[in-house]
């Protein structure tokens, strides 16, 4: 009988959460081209960040300022990421979350780098 009652309620419920989920969008709908050119995008980003973290100004600054140079020079590169979803029609939500998501990723790793650099920096003088 317990089993009887706990199928009549799970199956009750199924159906009442059925026709939320038709609203909502489904990441399966992205092609393999759009997640290419996503990944791409998220490769071009953080090689920018690559490339300006090797450059000697931002070696000699303090880590925080560097940290912050860093970013800012690549910022134009994420929108580019940004632009991909909203031409396959991706929410700007859910977008801005991936892409909140990879900033803050990619500063908490450069912050951290530049902080050994410069502390290896100072214990050498």
């Amino acid at each position: 009988m317990k089993k009887i009652l706990f199928l009549t309620v799970l199956l009750s419920a199924t159906t009442a959460f059925a026709e939320d989920a038709k609203d909502e969008w489904q990441n399966t709908t992205l092609s393999d081209a759009t997640i290419k050119k996503i990944q791409d995008a998220g490769y071009q980003y953080k090689k920018c960040v690559s490339d300006e973290m090797q450059k000697p100004a931002h070696q000699e600054q303090e880590s925080r300022n560097a940290t912050e140079a860093i970013m800012k020079q690549c910022e134009s590169v994420l929108s580019g990421m940004r632009e991909v979803y909203l031409a396959e029609k991706v929410p700007e939500v859910i977008a801005d979350r991936h892409l909140r998501q990879m900033r803050m990723k990619t500063t908490r790793s450069v912050l951290q780098e530049m902080m050994f650099s410069e502390a290896a920096r100072k214990s050498g003088q």
